[in-house]
């Protein structure tokens, strides 16, 4: 795709660049980096301001914006479209992933896009290959694989920059949270803000960065990918069911992830939910029932993995 996100928004009559703040190679980005701290301090203070309407409203938009948004927006819609929604049930469920600051769905589209592709190997804008920390948040800092340039972004979601709307909801992400923020002061005040924004943030953004941390270094393996990806229960329940990942990298494009009757998938069980409600179509599932006959596996000892006989899992 030769034309650049900055040449789309253009196209649409938008003049603000979406090109982010860029790092060199290994530098700190201090947008992020002081963004981070503020938050971080934000959530320390929370727990001086502890009530319990706070918190259960911090756990609401935790939902709100973790399962809703992230799991069921971002990650099965967007990025893998295993199901379809109308139009403005999209829009809905994408405004509410933009609540996670996790920046808007072209930035978070496109980098998933290139962990898939590149999963585990070089190019991999997170893999503990680089190092634990850097899997988890180091590469939010520094570096930059988070920070691909507008050519490189439009390469990996044409289809989202071709809508205006997911094209405004990635420049202005971050003004869910400074309207949700006024809303919580103006009925609960200081403990409102700092548990439903502050507090809240940042729990999410511990979570969703152990899938890519977490569930690449412990857990269980059902199937014998190419990467590292594992199951873990944990990381599954922090984030409404992304921690069965080594499900999801075998199957990138179901739309349930908890594939045995033990796996909680609060994702799958909202996206469900909607397909039930005629607000989902098209959803595309794998289960244990209609998997293939399990292939042999064998143990490379030089790489130290198991690997499948058989092509075609990963």
């Amino acid at each position: 795709m030769s034309k650049s996100i900055d040449q789309t928004v253009q196209a649409t009559g938008t003049t603000t660049s979406l090109r982010k703040e860029r790092a060199e190679t290994e530098g700190i980005n201090w947008v992020t980096a002081t963004a981070m701290i503020i938050f971080h301090l934000g959530a320390i203070a929370a727990l001086f301001f502890f009530n319990w309407k706070a918190f259960f409203v911090a756990c609401f938009l935790w939902w709100v914006s973790g399962s809703l948004g992230i799991g069921m927006a971002y990650h099965r819609l967007l990025t893998h479209r295993g199901y379809k929604t109308p139009k403005w049930v999209e829009y809905f469920l994408t405004w509410c992933a933009t609540l996670a600051l996790e920046g808007g769905p072209i930035f978070w589209v496109a980098t998933h896009r290139i962990h898939h592709q590149f999963s585990d190997e070089e190019g991999d804008p997170h893999s503990p290959i680089d190092g634990k920390w850097w899997a988890h948040m180091g590469w939010i800092l520094t570096g930059r694989s988070m920070h691909h340039d507008s050519t490189t972004l439009a390469r990996y979601v044409p289809d989202l920059t071709k809508d205006k709307v997911h094209v405004w909801l990635s420049k202005y992400h971050w003004t869910s949270n400074v309207i949700v923020g006024v809303i919580l002061f103006a009925i609960g005040g200081l403990p409102w803000l700092l548990w439903g924004v502050f507090a809240r943030v940042v729990v999410g953004l511990h979570a969703t960065w152990a899938v890519n941390s977490v569930t690449h270094v412990w857990g269980s393996r059902r199937f014998a990918t190419k990467d590292m990806s594992t199951n873990n229960w944990l990381v599954a329940i922090l984030t409404f069911g992304e921690g069965w990942h080594n499900n999801h990298h075998a199957h990138p494009v179901s739309a349930k992830h908890g594939m045995a009757w033990y796996e909680v998938d609060l994702n799958w069980y909202g996206i469900w939910l909607l397909k039930k409600l005629g607000l989902a179509r098209h959803v595309y599932k794998v289960t244990m029932e209609n998997l293939p006959p399990k292939p042999a596996l064998v143990r490379d000892v030089n790489a130290g993995l198991v690997v499948s006989t058989a092509a075609g899992n990963d």
